[in-house]
Order: C-alpha cells, then sequence, then structure tokens
C-alpha cells in the first residue's frame, strides 16, 4: 500500500508507482486521503486494517505519505515486509524543513483566500505539476488546509527509529528538489539497515512520472539482493 505525499492524491501514486510495481507482480493498493484533519490518523488505520486482512504488507508513499509509511513500518515491524519511501522531506521533527514550511504557509493561504487562490500563487511552477495540484487541492476542498497542517506538523521517524527497520527498503529522491533535499534521502538510506538510494531529477519526474516509480523500485531491488 502506498501513500501520497501533502495535498496529492492516489492518483498521482498510481501514476508513479503502478507499472513499476506491475514489473514486479505486485500489485498497487493506493486509497484516496482521508479528508482533513484525519489524514495521519485515518491512512494509519486503513493500514492496520490491510494488515489484518493480508498479513504482511510493502508499504510506502511519497513525501509525507513515505513518513506515514515509515511511521506505521516502525510500529509493526512484524507486519512489514519492506518499505518505498520516495522524496522523505525531514527527521524527526519538521522544525525548519521546507516541505513543513510550504506546507504551512499553503494551509494559510487556503484557509484565508481559498484554493484558487493558493492555486494562482503556483504559476511560476512546472505545467505539469501545476496540473497534479489543480487536480488534487480540488478534490481536498474544504479539507485541505487541515490535512497541511497536519502533515507540517507532524514528526516523521528519528534515525534511531530507522535504525531499527530491517526489512529491505527502497529510498527514492530527485536530487534537483529543494523541498525534499537529497541529504534527507541520504540520511534515511544510511539509517536504515537494509536500505539502498536511487536517484532521479524533477525534470525526468516532469516528463515521465514513473521514474522516481522506476528509481525507488530499484532501490528497493537492490536492497533486497545485498543484504
Amino acid at each position: 500500500m502506498l501513500l501520497p505525499g501533502t495535498g496529492s492524491d492516489e492518483v498521482f501514486v498510481r501514476t508513479v508507482f503502478e507499472r513499476p510495481l506491475r514489473t514486479l507482480g505486485v500489485p498497487l493498493v493506493a486509497p484516496p486521503p482521508p479528508p482533513g484533519a484525519a489524514l495521519a490518523e485515518g491512512y494509519l488505520a486503513t493500514l492496520d486494517a490491510l494488515a489484518d486482512e493480508h498479513g504482511e504488507l510493502l508499504v510506502g508513499g511519497i513525501s509525507f505519505g513515505a513518513h506515514l509509511a515509515a511511521e506505521w513500518a516502525v510500529r509493526n515491524p512484524g507486519r512489514c515486509g519492506g518499505l518505498l519511501a520516495a522524496l522523505p522531506a525531514w527527521n524527526g521533527v519538521p522544525g525548519p524543513a521546507p516541505a513543513s514550511l510550504a506546507a504551512t504557509l499553503t494551509a494559510d493561504l487556503v484557509a484565508g483566500s481559498g484554493v484558487g487562490a493558493a492555486l494562482a500563487q503556483t504559476e511560476g511552477s512546472p505545467g505539469w505539476l501545476r496540473a497534479e495540484l489543480d487536480r488534487a487541492w480540488r478534490r481536498h476542498g474544504d479539507g485541505l488546509a487541515d490535512s497541511l497542517r497536519v502533515a507540517a506538523g507532524r514528526a516523521a521517524p528519528t534515525s534511531a527509529e530507522l535504525a531499527a527497520l530491517t526489512v529491505p527498503a527502497g529510498i527514492g529522491t530527485c536530487t534537483d528538489d529543494p523541498i525534499h533535499p537529497t541529504k534527507v534521502a541520504a540520511e534515511w538510506a544510511g539509517a536504515l539497515p537494509r536500505a539502498a538510494l536511487g536517484e532521479t531529477t524533477l525534470t525526468a519526474l516532469g516528463a515521465d512520472r514513473e521514474s522516481l516509480g522506476r528509481a525507488t523500485v530499484l532501490a528497493f531491488l537492490r536492497a533486497l539482493t545485498h543484504p
């Protein structure tokens, strides 16, 4: 089961990961985001329910979704068979992490002026990203500000917590992404005992969404074959 990042949705997760996972014969489960302030606890409850039904899970996500998946894996080491973490944004408490600050500013803008005004502020972003945000933010609707605030303030697993997680893990990064620094992804990969780091770029992602999924899945395969 893979989870989207802050303000994103399952459509983007499927675009990034569905075909790379299908080549391994792994079906993708990507449920829509729980609304508003229920974002984090709702997703964690869904992971619990899936594990109760199916047993061991391969979990992961993009950005905040990667944080939540890793948080669940740390809590449930016996029910997690592996981790796919694309674009982790911080370790432990967010502090001044760029992704946390950006989510807080966006939440304030959405709460004060609405989703349309927030989307207008993305005009300098690449066209593909504006299109993704336009779809996903409008789908979140009135709950967008609350979900952004939940993500902005929630701690990710610490390096010490990741070090106790012995499942194979693929960490994906875009080396030119200032919001999700490669330094953080490298810290995750260095802390996890069985992890590899896969790299792509935002330029590549703009042209081919699956580039991030492939980088993360290939990193997972390296971790799986080199215990």
